[in-house]
């Protein structure tokens, strides 16, 4: 008897530890000339429900999720200064071996508290024409415990 409530025990406990939490933190960047950007890390402490802000499309019932926009926006977040890409002469390199030991820094903070990078995916958003200036360089670090 005793076996059987030790092995129930032990199932409850791969249960729990299957459960995933997901955490999401991004990185901007600026690529703008002349150092006039804003770059941070960005890290959301507060959690949102996205059902609470979806809405089903049907042929029969066009019915749409009455939440506001405003009511999406997350005013409680941690906001890292990182240095822009480039300064009045151009692009600056220092600056980028600088973000790049912040950001190694966040990503070992998160580790040390228990979560693991699990994906990486960025972009870059510019205009790229012939008098294109400006553009972000972002990157958002995907996280599970």
């Amino acid at each position: 008897m005793k076996k059987i409530i030790l092995l129930s025990f032990a199932l409850m406990g791969m249960a729990t530890i299957t459960a995933q939490e997901y955490k999401v933190i991004t990185s901007v960047e600026s690529i703008v000339p002349s150092g006039l950007g804003r770059s941070r890390i960005i890290d959301a402490n507060a959690d949102r429900d996205f059902k609470e802000f979806t809405s089903e499309q049907t042929e029969e019932d066009n019915t749409r999720n009455k939440s506001k926009r405003g009511d999406i926006r997350v005013k409680d977040f941690e906001e890292t200064k990182l240095l822009n890409f480039y300064n009045i002469a151009g692009i600056r390199f220092q600056n980028i071996a600088a973000n790049d030991a912040l950001i190694s820094s966040k990503l070992s903070d998160m580790a040390q508290n228990g979560w693991e990078l699990v994906f990486v995916t960025s972009g870059v958003e510019a205009d790229a024409g012939n008098t294109d200036g400006q553009g972000i360089f972002i990157t958002r670090y995907i996280f599970k415990r």
